[in-house]
């Protein structure tokens, strides 16, 4: 079975922890968050946060949720119809520059 019977949220689980178990040297995670009850959502920030702490992988995180990827990105690209609006680390772009940025 491939997840028929899982919901999506459980089915975001199920994608995300199969890429972790391949020991990627490049985690792309594309909304790991949708479809996910606030808990788990916690939980998946923290195993982000641990991966990064480890330094084996790089993370690239496209994200709806801004402050979920907010907290937990070093370095911030902001695109606008395929170009570079603003990048830059955390030190070098403040929360509301990038809030302003990606805000339609």
């Amino acid at each position: 079975r491939r997840g028929g019977d899982l919901s999506g949220g459980q089915q975001q689980q199920l994608a995300i922890a199969r890429a972790l178990i391949t020991k990627p040297q490049l985690l792309l995670l594309d909304e790991p968050t949708e479809g996910i009850q606030p808990n788990i959502i916690q939980q998946i920030g923290e195993v982000i946060r641990h991966l990064r702490t480890k330094g084996e992988m790089a993370i690239i995180l496209v994200e709806q949720y801004f402050d979920f990827a907010y907290n937990l990105a070093d370095k911030f690209i902001v695109l606008r119809r395929g170009a570079v609006l603003m990048q830059g680390t955390r030190d070098e772009l403040s929360r509301e520059q990038v809030l302003q940025g990606v805000t339609v």
